[in-house]
């Protein structure tokens, strides 16, 4: 009789059949083990979450009321005589990657990730197995990302001339994780750092939690004349609301990934587009699979059927299995959050 695989891919979401637990599942389980706390990876209605302890604060303000309980980094617990512990994914503040250990035989699974230091998160460490579940959002060799000082330059000096030419900036970043990075390398010897109140919502918890310099919230007592040559860091779906229409004049940015993509900008009607995001490039997903020195490779979203291919072609026993995760088009925002006008 075959050996039933450790971790298996169910109609709700990752399962651990020996320990009885779900990593990052998409539908409501009993105990489920949380990566980190973008909507596509940490849902509500599980009975029971277990996450790094500074996700715990990140996800309470997304979903409420939950039962959770806080690991730190390489702490090993046990369920079911499953071996389990969380180590630093460099995603995003709080975010990790899952270990599971049972019979000798040991996965990880990354939920989203990032091989670049952002200041904020504690960075990626690579973490040995024999199976790896990687995210290849951006999967394809065309993606290769530039050093984020070199992003974070460029945008200021895009706020430094909006500003001499008595115009506010505008720019896109998704509430949680791309918005604090922003807002971390902005100079503040240009001008003031405004928040639209999803972001600013997210700072405070995130606060206490990383360095973060000091921001404004929009309210709405907030003046244009205040606004005027400041920058303001508002989520994607807030562009083209009435929200935004306080703030002319104004000129557009968006940071993210697929501002890569030849014609982005202009389909988003976006003035200026920045490439800065908080997942590997083609390169980066590469260097990490093999620090890992697993041997079977499952690739979950993003740029699966060419990742998986090429994976195979360097002799990995490589495939894809589907999921509801979505990569960075999670940071399109959720409309309740969008809807926030204060």
């Amino acid at each position: 009789m075959a050996k039933k695989p450790l971790l298996q891919f169910t109609s709700k979401g990752i399962y651990c059949p020996p320990a009885k637990v779900y990593l990052d599942p998409w539908k409501p389980v009993d105990k489920a083990i949380i990566t980190h706390g973008h909507a596509d990876h940490s849902r509500w209605g599980h009975k029971q979450y277990i996450t790094h302890h500074t996700n715990v604060p990140i996800i309470k303000h997304r979903l409420g009321d939950i039962t959770v309980s806080g690991k730190a980094y390489g702490e090993t617990f046990l369920i079911n005589n499953v071996k389990f512990s969380l180590h630093p994914a460099g995603h995003i503040v709080g975010s990790s990657q899952i270990r599971v250990e049972h019979q000798g035989e040991v996965w990880v699974f990354t939920g989203d990730y990032k091989l670049e230091d952002d200041g904020l998160s504690v960075p990626y460490e690579p973490v040995k197995c024999n199976g790896f579940i990687t995210e290849c959002t951006f999967g394809l060799p065309a993606f290769s990302w530039v050093p984020q000082q070199q992003v974070f330059d460029d945008i200021n000096q895009w706020w430094s001339t909006n500003q001499a030419e008595g115009k506010t900036s505008v720019l896109f970043g998704y509430s949680l994780g791309k918005a604090q990075r922003l807002v971390k390398h902005l100079d503040t010897d240009i001008g003031k750092i405004y928040t639209h109140a999803a972001v600013e919502n997210m700072n405070e918890v995130i606060r206490p939690l990383a360095d973060l310099p000091a921001t404004t919230r929009i309210t709405k007592d907030t003046t244009k004349k205040e606004l005027l040559g400041n920058i303001v860091i508002a989520p994607p779906s807030t562009h083209g609301s009435p929200w935004i229409k306080k703030m002319v004049p104004y000129v557009t940015g968006s940071a993210s990934g697929w501002m890569a993509f030849r014609g982005a900008r202009r389909r988003r009607a976006i003035d200026k587009g920045f490439v800065l995001s908080d997942h590997c490039d083609w390169h980066a997903l590469l260097k990490a699979i093999e620090a890992t020195e697993a041997t079977t490779i499952i690739s979950t979203h993003g740029y699966t059927e060419i990742f998986t291919k090429y994976l195979q072609e360097l002799g990995y026993d490589a495939r894809t299995e589907k999921t509801q995760y979505e990569g960075e088009l999670s940071e399109l925002e959720q409309k309740k959050e969008s809807e926030v006008t204060e």
